[in-house]
């Protein structure tokens, strides 16, 4: 009994370390520190994740939950900031009408591309400004 609780512990750690792994700052390379400093001069409180490949640095901007990933050499790919249900574009509304949205966030690209992101029934749905559905 003692070793299966062991074992089901152990498989939940390893499950959830696969993820997004949070990193102390000291790990996330010089250049991408450097990076996110000359966006953001201002903050000073950022958690930062591993992703993938990827460095995710978490803040509060503007009073607003937001995030954003840079590569391993600094460059930046995305900024995804927070944002009120009411506030996603009328046509996005749309399509979601009679749906609960538990979160809605803008992801901003680095090609300057705009998407709106809607969770519902714990997915994560993504629209362009027209309400178009986009694959992740």
């Amino acid at each position: 009994m003692k070793k299966t609780i062991v074992f089901l512990f152990c498989l939940c750690f390893v499950s959830t370390a696969t993820f997004a792994q949070k990193l102390n700052a000291k790990k996330v390379p010089a250049i991408v520190t450097a990076a996110f400093a000359k966006r953001h001069a201002t903050v000073s409180k950022v958690s930062w994740e591993m992703e993938k490949t990827n460095y995710e640095a978490g803040f509060t901007l503007d009073g607003k939950e937001t995030s954003e990933v840079y590569t391993a050499q600094g460059v930046w790919v995305e900024s995804e900031v927070e944002m009120k249900v009411a506030e996603l574009p009328d046509a996005v509304k749309m399509k979601l009408k009679g749906k609960k949205v538990a979160e809605a966030a803008k992801i901003t690209k680095a090609d300057g591309t705009v998407v709106y992101e809607a969770e519902v029934g714990g997915k994560d749905l993504l629209f362009d400004a027209k309400g178009n559905l986009v694959k992740p």
